[in-house]
C-alpha cells in the first residue's frame, strides 16, 4: 500500500489502527468522524478534519488515499462500508499489525483489523470487517465471517466456523468443529465446547445460553 489512509473513527480503535499503519510505514491522511465536537483537534498529532460523509474528503478515496473504518460497533461500521462502497466503489483496506502473523495459506478478506500478537494459521478464513484484537487466534482451518469481532486472548480453534457479526470476548476458547450462528455473542473468558445458535449469548465454562 502506498497511498495515505483516512480513518473513519476517531476513538480507541481508530488510535490502534493508527499505530497498526504506522507500524508499517504508511502514512495517516486524516480521521473523520461523526462527533462535530472532534473537527478541528488531533488525535495522536492526526487531525480530526469533518465527518464521515464529507464529499470533500470521500473524493480522495480511491485516487489518493485509502479507507479505513475503525468503528467496533457493527450497525455503524456497516453503514459507512455501504456508504464507501456505493459513493467511492471501494473497499476499505486492512490494518494488520506488523507483529501479526498470517500464514502464506490463510484468507483475508478487506476492512479487517488485526492487531499485536494476534495469529491466523494454516487454511483459516477470515471474511471482511473482522476485529481481532491483541493475541487473538484463528486456528488452522478455522473460518470467520463478515463484522466478527474476537476479544484478546481468545481462541478460535481448528475447523470452527464463526457465522457474520459474532461478538466474542477476551478469553474465549472455541473448540475445534464447533459452529457459531450469525449474530450470536459469547461472554468473556467462556468456553463454549457445542454449538451456538443464531442470535444466541452464552457464557460460562462450559458456555451455556444467557436468559434475556
Amino acid at each position: 500500500m502506498k497511498n495515505p489512509v483516512i480513518i473513519f473513527g476517531a476513538n480507541n480503535l481508530g488510535r490502534a489502527a493508527r499505530d497498526i499503519f504506522e507500524s508499517n510505514d504508511i502514512v495517516i491522511y486524516c480521521f473523520l468522524d461523526d462527533d462535530a465536537s472532534l473537527h478541528g483537534t488531533e488525535l495522536d498529532e492526526i487531525s480530526v478534519l469533518g465527518k464521515t460523509d464529507d464529499d470533500g474528503y470521500l473524493k480522495l478515496i480511491g485516487k489518493k488515499c485509502e479507507a479505513f473504518v475503525a468503528v467496533d460497533e457493527n450497525k455503524y461500521r456497516k453503514g459507512i462500508v455501504k456508504m464507501l462502497n456505493e459513493r467511492r466503489k471501494v473497499m476499505p483496506v486492512n490494518a494488520i499489525h506488523r507483529a501479526a502473523v498470517i500464514a502464506e495459506t490463510a484468507h483475508i478478506g478487506h476492512g479487517n483489523f488485526i492487531n499485536m500478537g494476534a495469529k491466523v494459521a494454516d487454511n483459516a478464513k477470515v471474511s471482511n470487517h473482522c476485529i481481532l484484537h491483541t493475541n487473538a487466534v484463528v486456528d488452522y482451518s478455522a473460518e470467520i465471517g463478515d463484522f466478527v469481532q474476537v476479544g484478546a486472548g481468545s481462541v478460535v480453534n481448528s475447523g470452527a466456523v464463526v457465522g457474520d457479526e459474532v461478538f466474542i470476548g477476551s478469553g474465549v476458547t472455541i473448540v475445534g468443529g464447533v459452529k457459531i450462528g450469525k449474530g450470536a455473542r459469547i461472554g468473556a473468558g467462556s468456553v463454549v465446547i457445542k454449538d451456538v445458535k443464531a442470535g444466541e449469548t452464552v457464557f460460562g465454562n462450559p458456555a451455556m445460553p444467557v436468559n434475556a
